[in-house]
């Protein structure tokens, strides 16, 4: 990645269902590469976010579209294991064909992992053995597809995170893990993003290359980024709302916040992170967010 600032998309699943009109079933994106349409609106959503890093110069990181295709959310809608495993392998042939396209070649590919069950409300937390059984089949799915690394978004515990990096490092992938948070800045279960971060370097070594806070607000965690351990902190992907993960659940219409502000906010992380090598968007965000925060960034 050299010493550049990375962009990546937005809040992917929002922007499709509700700018583009897509039904994403368990908010899954991977089921939109089934069809034309679908595949076609995606191709129009990361083609607008690379063009945009190659306007400013920047490099940019290509997800693909597999938060929810592990096992057992595919159980969750009537798909097998093997179904699973192709439809990893599939998005894993569209992002590369989108990166091919874009005549550069210079994207990295993310394969994209998601937690095992609802982040927000986690009926069960995963020990890092059983997150290590459930994550690794995807994430050996992914790396033998042929991506240059993978990320775990919206992580709740460190169970998780620890089971993921784990499974990573046996597979010989590298991973980014990223947590989320609630508004007062602390994971679900009352644990602070240095504490989080902290155990998992502990209890892997420091085998992530970089951590990152995920689907929610600066507001929500800035205040609390002060330590050594900011150092470990690589990417953003912030929420534009303020809102909180029990009201975004409820909510009927998008709440896009305020690109512009959005990115002063993002300006002022980078100001305090200086690990801070990737900036995109979470829930609510789209191109013009992601654009407004590598112009105040650059």
């Amino acid at each position: 990645m050299g010493d550049r600032l990375h962009l990546t998309d937005g809040g992917l699943e929002t922007a499709m269902i509700f700018l583009e009109g897509m039904e994403l079933p368990q908010f899954a994106s991977f089921t939109l590469l089934a069809n034309p349409e679908g595949a076609a609106a995606m191709r129009r959503y990361f083609t607008g976010f690379l063009d945009q890093a190659a306007m400013l110069n920047m490099g940019f990181v290509l997800d693909t579209a597999t938060w929810r295709a592990s096992e057992g959310w595919g159980e969750v809608m009537g798909l097998s294991p093997m179904d699973i495993d192709r439809i990893n392998r599939e998005a894993v042939i569209f992002a590369q064909a989108l990166r091919d396209a874009h005549g550069d070649g210079a994207a990295i590919l993310n394969g994209v992992i998601g937690p095992h069950g609802d982040a927000y409300h986690p009926d069960s937390v995963l020990g890092p053995d059983e997150a290590f059984d459930y994550h690794h089949r995807q994430v050996g799915v992914l790396a033998d597809a042929g991506v240059d690394m993978v990320s775990a978004m919206t992580i709740s515990s460190t169970g998780e995170a620890i089971g993921i990096a784990e499974a990573a490092q046996d597979v010989g992938v590298p991973v980014a893990l990223s947590f989320t948070v609630e508004t007062d800045g602390r994971l679900i279960g009352g644990q602070t993003l240095e504490e989080a971060i902290g155990v998992t370097d502990a209890a892997t070594g420091g085998y992530p290359v970089w951590y990152g806070i995920n689907c929610a607000h600066p507001d929500h965690f800035a205040a609390h980024l002060r330590g050594d351990w900011i150092r470990r902190v690589g990417v953003i992907r912030a929420n534009a709302s303020r809102q909180s993960h029990a009201e975004l659940d409820e909510a009927a219409d998008l709440d896009d916040g305020n690109p512009e502000e959005l990115a002063v906010a993002y300006a002022d992380l980078r100001r305090k992170l200086p690990g801070l090598r990737v900036l995109g968007g979470c829930c609510g965000t789209d191109l013009r967010h992601v654009a407004a925060i590598g112009h105040k960034c650059q």
